[in-house]
């Protein structure tokens, strides 16, 4: 059986994984489709500034990402283009830091107590969130589960779940065994 995936890795998995990204508006989507970990999603509208913070956390976590996975390979798109470590580690600590938080108990009849950060003046800032959800994560012991996915064309991160798991999803280990199959093919028909 799986395990659920805890909110800060989810969050920081999908922050990792986001092409969302591009302009203010595709963040502000982005920011809004997580109304159970982020604060203040509905109010929430992103800037240049927000948008450039949340573009060099997210170029720090991947690089960070890419350290937890050793000894094995990092993803494809990040192996020529990481952070030095100690800026990563920066970028990461500073994103932290930018916005003091409390966490918060919610507890809805039916359903399981939930934890947020709330802002200690105000809405809170939705870097410094993420960012530590970042920290959370690769802190906590779902960081000995993050695994690259190698899959030809995929650059994704995932959280292995079972132990045969190999691949990000279905879809990913199809395209393996198929680009395994036509080089074995291949192979042999040089060989011949």
């Amino acid at each position: 059986m799986r395990d659920p995936i805890p909110s800060d890795a989810q969050l920081t998995l999908d922050l990792a994984l986001t092409d969302a990204l591009t302009d203010p508006t595709t963040l502000t989507a982005w920011v809004r489709a997580h109304p159970d970990t982020l604060p203040n999603t509905p109010r929430f509208v992103a800037d240049e500034a927000t948008l450039t913070a949340v573009r060099e956390l997210r170029a720090a976590v991947r690089t960070l990402f890419a350290r937890a996975v050793r000894p094995g390979e990092p993803s494809p798109a990040d192996a020529a283009r990481l952070l030095p470590l100690p800026e990563a580690l920066r970028r990461l600590n500073d994103a932290a830091a930018r916005t003091p938080t409390v966490l918060v108990l919610d507890w809805v009849d039916g359903a399981e107590p939930v934890v947020r950060h709330r802002g200690v003046q105000g809405d809170g800032e939705i870097v410094a969130v993420l960012a530590r959800a970042a920290v959370g994560f690769l802190a906590g012991p779902d960081r000995a589960r993050l695994r690259a996915c190698h899959a030809p064309r995929c650059v994704r991160y995932f959280l292995k779940e079972h132990p045969r798991q190999e691949w990000c999803k279905p879809s990913c280990g199809n395209r393996a065994r198929v680009a395994r199959h036509h080089e074995r093919h291949k192979q042999g028909q040089e060989v011949g």
